[in-house]
């Protein structure tokens, strides 16, 4: 008899072991961007204050051995000049891109940016190569709060060009109907200041 209980109380707590690994786990926004965008192939570089940005923004473009960057915002500029680096306001195909976004997409690891960023210019007419910064405050849960948040911030005068980059290996393609027509794969590194 005990044999039997010793066997039935064994596969119990494997049946509970099994409940407990098929619950779902919930992560902060914060956890679920950064767990998706580093399993898309993204570079994150996680700063607690300005000057680690100027340091990891120096140490990407000299790892790369990039000249210059293309830079159309005027207060990443600021960062840009006191990190040494070269920057033109031209956009280029063989120049990498320094620009901010939109929002971050916590339940996928997307990076959604508009014509604040973009201008007129469609993701797969730019660079392979973009350097985000981005800060913790720009993180939302989905595409649809990302939409409305550019809704809300822009009333009376929404961006338009409004898409995403989800994939961060080079040459992979998506179905994605924010970005059709573009190829939205990107070496990208991003930059994500603590703003909270």
């Amino acid at each position: 008899m005990n044999l039997f209980k010793k066997l039935f109380k064994s596969y119990s707590e494997s049946s509970k072991d099994k409940e407990i690994k098929q619950q779902p786990v919930k992560l902060a926004l914060d956890d679920s961007f950064v767990h998706h965008f580093i399993n898309k192939g993204g570079k994150f570089l996680y700063c607690t204050s300005i000057k680690e940005v100027i340091r990891n923004l120096k140490s990407i473009v000299n790892e790369n051995n990039w000249k210059q960057v293309t830079c159309t915002d005027i207060d990443l500029l600021k960062l840009a000049v006191q990190a040494e680096t070269n920057t033109q306001n031209e956009f280029n195909k063989n120049t990498p891109f320094f620009t901010t976004c939109e929002h971050l997409i916590a339940n996928n690891g997307d990076i959604l940016f508009s014509s604040n960023q973009l201008g007129s210019n469609k993701l797969s007419s730019l660079t392979e190569h973009f350097i985000v910064y981005a800060t913790t405050s720009q993180l939302v849960k989905d595409t649809g709060e990302g939409l409305t948040g550019i809704k809300t911030h822009f009333r009376g005068n929404i961006p338009t060009n409004i898409s995403s980059i989800t994939n961060y290996t080079l040459q992979k393609e998506d179905d994605n109907f924010l970005n059709y027509g573009n190829s939205n794969s990107k070496n990208l590194y991003l930059l994500l200041f603590e703003d909270l």
